[in-house]
């Protein structure tokens, strides 16, 4: 989903905490990742009660992946517009520009809400800072990404037939190269999901683990298909990670048994071959120690609105690939 706008300064604009936002996405949806692409002008963004600002000019992307408000302005602004209290009314307003300001020095942005599933996302979203940019026009690529989220915003706004369709597709593209061009630029002592997917063993290892997370791995046969040993690739996990490879793999075959849960009527037994448990009651210890509940009492509980444990339904669907796969299955590419 889209917002965008066409501001002069001076302007200023709050952007309450993804979890408001996620209210009005759909039923469900527990995280919001909130970017704002600056395509002409300038303007700086902070998030809200931190040190952590940023200044942005036309190409930058600005992301904040987890969801905290923040305030995106330009000059001095008498007041700061508290999109917190008319959320209704900006989604409302569709892809079509959204004009305000003071008649200055002119801002084009467009704002991006990508909902996601906390559970699968929060490996890979987890070592990320609470806001980082990246510039996208630094190469022909980049360019001809941010020519066609203009012109398709364009066409959105006119009702064109099936534009907001293919804007969905490029907003997804645009987030996972702003990650790529984010995991490029991470110095060397880097640690995390993405700074490992960059790692030539590791990346590759998380591409065949993500691509086909049913599959008997062990340490060996990871090994083998990376092309290092059985201990690099062990050290190289822990160093990135902090966990060996197959402690990685188990909590995200869990992670996905219990989307699965949540997003199927399939049986239990069914859903623990599809996520590589060989045995039902394997499956069910495992799940238990993760989530505190055998995978039955949790589906039942996640189906009601008043458990803890809800997860509800994400804009991931478990047959298409999650932006931790693609991510993965990119640096792969590149390595």
């Amino acid at each position: 989903m889209f917002y965008n706008a066409e501001f002069t300064a001076p302007w200023g604009f709050r952007s309450p905490r993804s979890c408001e936002v996620a209210a009005f996405l759909g039923n469900g949806i527990e995280h919001v990742i909130i970017y704002h692409f600056i395509t002409h002008g300038r303007a700086h963004a902070e998030v809200e009660d931190s040190a952590h600002r940023v200044e942005l000019v036309a190409g930058d992307i600005v992301v904040f992946p987890h969801g905290d408000a923040h305030i995106l302005a330009n000059g001095s602004p008498p007041s700061i517009v508290d999109n917190g209290n008319q959320l209704k009314e900006v989604f409302a307003q569709g892809v079509a520009p959204a004009r305000y300001g003071g008649g200055g020095e002119p801002t084009l942005f467009v704002c991006g809400f990508m909902k996601c599933d906390r559970e699968l996302c929060k490996s890979f979203l987890g070592g990320l800072p609470p806001v980082f940019k990246v510039n996208i026009r630094s190469d022909p690529a980049g360019q001809w990404l941010e020519n066609s989220i203009k012109f398709s915003a364009a066409e959105a706004g006119v009702n064109r037939a099936g534009s907001e369709a293919v804007l969905a597709r490029l907003s997804e593209a645009l987030f996972v190269e702003t990650l790529r061009r984010y995991m490029a630029e991470l110095p060397p002592q880097q640690t995390g999901w993405l700074a490992g997917a960059r790692d030539p063993a590791v990346g590759m290892a998380l591409a065949h683990l993500h691509r086909t997370p049913e599959y008997p791995w062990t340490i060996a046969n990871l090994a083998q298909q990376v092309g290092v040993s059985r201990s690099v690739l062990a050290e190289r996990f822990r160093q990135y990670l902090g966990k060996p490879p197959m402690s990685y793999l188990s909590g995200w075959r869990l992670q996905l048994g219990a989307r699965m849960l949540t997003s199927t009527s399939h049986s239990v037994a069914r859903i623990s071959g599809d996520v590589g448990y060989e045995s039902e009651p394997a499956f069910n210890r495992a799940f238990k120690r993760e989530f505190g509940a055998p995978p039955a009492r949790f589906r039942m509980r996640a189906k009601s609105a008043d458990s803890p444990l809800r997860i509800g339904k994400s804009a991931w669907n478990i047959s298409r690939p999650s932006a931790a796969n693609v991510v993965a299955r990119a640096v792969s590419q590149d390595n």
